[in-house]
């Protein structure tokens, strides 16, 4: 599964509350996928989504405990798709995921990726991996700085 996180607009976060069930969200997401066209307000993270929740979160590969507000920024929101991952974060909540990402550093960061159990993990858990997954630490870390500054809402989506 391939993850990105879109910041969306009030508009959209309606659009998206007002979905009655999960063929109604996946048309939603869909259709922002299709359309999206706010580049800075985007950011795909690949397959690195699974270990950077796992290394913000309590290391499993589930939406569950870890600390709030860091746990939040992949799979800690609100859940909206059973099959699959849609994940919304209120623009309150994205502001507090952005001042934590700002404490995130390197060093820390790998101390977790060193320690996540590779139980159901697909990535390699070497070096380039973790090269490869901090870089996209770095660019959610950008994403979040703008989706505060424009004061939106965030959806993960891993499909």
């Amino acid at each position: 599964m391939l993850g990105a996180h879109f910041a969306i607009t009030p508009e959209q976060e309606r659009a998206l509350h007002a979905a009655e069930d999960a063929g109604e969200i996946d048309e939603f997401v869909g259709e922002l996928e299709e359309s999206w066209s706010e580049d800075r307000l985007k950011v795909d993270s690949d397959k690195a989504w699974d270990a950077i929740h796992r290394c913000l979160s309590d290391g499993m590969p589930h939406h569950g405990d870890g600390g709030y507000p860091l746990s939040h920024t992949i799979l800690g929101g609100r859940h909206l798709h059973d099959e699959h991952h849609v994940v919304h974060i209120t623009a309150a909540q994205v502001s507090d995921v952005s001042a934590a990402l700002e404490r995130v550093d390197r060093a820390w960061f790998r101390r977790r990726f060193d320690a996540i159990d590779d139980t159901g993990y697909g990535g390699a858990l070497d070096d380039a991996d973790f090269a490869y997954t901090w870089d996209n630490v770095v660019d959610i870390r950008d994403f979040f700085r703008r989706a505060t500054a424009a004061r939106r809402a965030v959806l993960f989506t891993a499909t």
